[in-house]
């Protein structure tokens, strides 16, 4: 009996930016037929619209009135990276509303769920897009959660190369959500530096890991061990949402990183630890990134093979090789550490 929830629908491929674009439809074409190759029992969840309530909660509404003002026109450009096509606002929102489904079959029977959406959204501004991101859809699921499923903590997991500036500022004085991320740094969109770590009542509740290029599958795995894992265990997270970007697999065309499916696999199976420990296993996870079109989707179906319980390694195994690679680290992971010593607790 399926545990794992897929969102899939042709419609995402409607909204087009352009065959010359790295964010096209293709990215949906690969990943979907991938996924048809998985002998394995998966749920798909039907995407819905998301409606005005639920965008607002996270952008402002007069930025609303303007995407919905592009509507059946060609294209609009809304920022030098970012353009819609005649149906973009309405894929914006069965975007959004694709991660809303998502997060309701997971708070329900399933075990946890992959949004396969576009256009992505981490990137996207209470009142702007950028970086190809029209609504932020883990931004938004996250709102969701919160109000319509009553929790009161929320952990977001940002692996894209990009670092997700329009989430750490929907929630950067909010301690409801913790928003973690790895991110090559200095690079667009220029955020994400480990000093910012919140403000307000959410002083600790942001926790950014910049790096340098290079870093591959033990570097990202000793970060999440060494940094998310601790973090997250005394957060105590009711839900766990991923925004997972594959331009950090070490093919990509727009990314300085070294990450292979296995990897990420790898970080996978450490957040499904860490479900399983917080919050009975529940994650949800959206596609943001990811312009190899084969190697994102080899790494996709790799992580879904993972939610799906297939493909179990000893992960004994992998953290010794990964112990033995932990130098590579040890001085981000140090200074992420120092920085937010007043508000979280470390062993060693």
């Amino acid at each position: 009996m399926a545990q794992t929830g897929i969102v899939r629908d042709e419609r995402y491929l409607e909204h087009d930016m352009g065959s010359y674009h790295v964010e096209n439809p293709e990215r949906l074409v690969h990943i979907y037929k991938a996924l048809d190759e998985i002998d394995i029992p998966l749920q798909e969840i039907a995407p819905r619209a998301a409606t005005r309530e639920e965008i607002t909660a996270v952008h402002d509404s007069k930025y609303v009135d303007r995407i919905a003002a592009t509507a059946g026109k060609g294209a609009v450009h809304l920022d030098a990276d970012t353009s819609t096509s005649a149906r973009s606002y309405e894929v914006s929102l069965l975007a959004a509303g694709g991660m809303l489904a998502a997060i309701d079959a997971v708070m329900g029977d399933l075990a946890n769920a992959f949004a396969l959406v576009r256009p992505p959204g981490h990137h996207a501004e209470r009142d702007r897009a950028m970086g190809f991101c029209i609504f932020n859809n883990i931004a938004i699921g996250a709102k969701y959660a919160l109000s319509k499923h009553g929790l009161e903590r929320v952990l977001i997991v940002d692996w894209d190369l990009h670092h997700g500036n329009g989430t750490q500022h929907t929630f950067y004085s909010d301690p409801h959500v913790l928003y973690f991320s790895t991110h090559q740094y200095p690079y667009y969109p220029g955020t994400g530096h480990y000093t910012e770590v919140g403000e307000g009542d959410g002083r600790g509740y942001t926790v950014n890991v910049p790096l340098t290029t290079g870093y591959g599958d033990s570097d990202y795995a000793n970060i999440f061990r060494h940094i998310l894992r601790p973090i997250a265990l005394a957060y105590q997270p009711q839900l766990i949402l991923v925004s997972a970007g594959f331009d950090i697999y070490n093919r990509d065309p727009l990314g300085g990183m070294a990450v292979t499916p296995e990897g990420f696999a790898r970080l996978t199976d450490i957040i499904m630890d860490i479900a399983q420990a917080v919050c009975q296993g529940r994650i949800v996870i959206t596609l943001e990134g990811g312009y190899n079109l084969e190697g994102q989707a080899l790494s996709v179906r790799e992580v879904v093979r993972r939610l799906a319980g297939a493909g179990a390694w000893d992960s004994g195994v992998w953290e010794a090789q990964e112990d033995t690679a932990y130098a590579q680290v040890r001085g981000v992971v140090s200074a992420v550490k120092e920085n937010l010593q007043g508000f979280w607790q470390w062993d060693g």
